[in-house]
């Protein structure tokens, strides 16, 4: 009988052990207070010009891609960039007007001009738009014309600088020289 006793007593007094364990406890934490407004931080627009490269162009950096070579009605023409992607330059024989044109990708203002460089020299041509879509800046040239010859042989690549836009290093591969041929023949 005592250990039911016992129980009773526990019983009866367990919910004064609860609320005294509560009293024991801390208060609950206040909350944070709420954030102060910041002032919106000016964001610094890219560079609108293009970053060239620097030092001497034959240790610029090549750009990327791979060259291509095709036929068509008018003539031949390869093509260098990356697969998937516009080409970023091209050289085109168009036999029936019996010119080279050269194109780089991007639009340039009146009076620009494109300098190609090789190992044996280099040569400033006036530039203009091409009027398509997308955008080329080119050049038209004879396929007899000596530039040709030296980018042909340079050594291992040559550049195409042009007004206002980031110039290129371009490796010097046969797809190139193939096209003056077919267009000096």
């Amino acid at each position: 009988m005592r250990i039911i006793s016992n129980s009773r007593r526990f019983s009866s007094a367990f919910p004064l052990l609860v609320l005294a364990l509560a009293a024991c406890s801390p208060a609950p934490p206040e909350p944070a207070p709420a954030p102060k407004p910041t002032k919106p931080v000016a964001v610094v627009p890219p560079a609108t010009g293009p970053v060239q490269p620097t030092g001497d162009w034959i240790d610029w950096p090549i750009t990327p891609g791979e060259w291509v070579y095709r036929k068509d009605n008018r003539g031949s023409l390869a093509l260098f960039g990356e697969s998937g992607r516009d080409a970023v330059f091209i050289i085109r024989c168009d036999r029936s007007g019996g010119k080279l044109f050269l194109s780089r990708s991007g639009s340039i203002g009146e009076q620009a001009n494109m300098v190609l460089r090789a190992s044996a020299g280099l040569q400033s041509y006036p530039a203009s738009n091409s009027g398509g879509t997308p955008s080329y800046a080119a050049i038209s040239v004879s396929p007899r014309d000596l530039m040709m010859d030296r980018i042909a042989y340079s050594r291992g690549r040559f550049a195409v600088e042009t007004t206002g836009l980031q110039s290129l290093a371009i490796p010097a591969w046969p797809e190139f020289s193939r096209v003056v041929e077919d267009c000096r023949n």
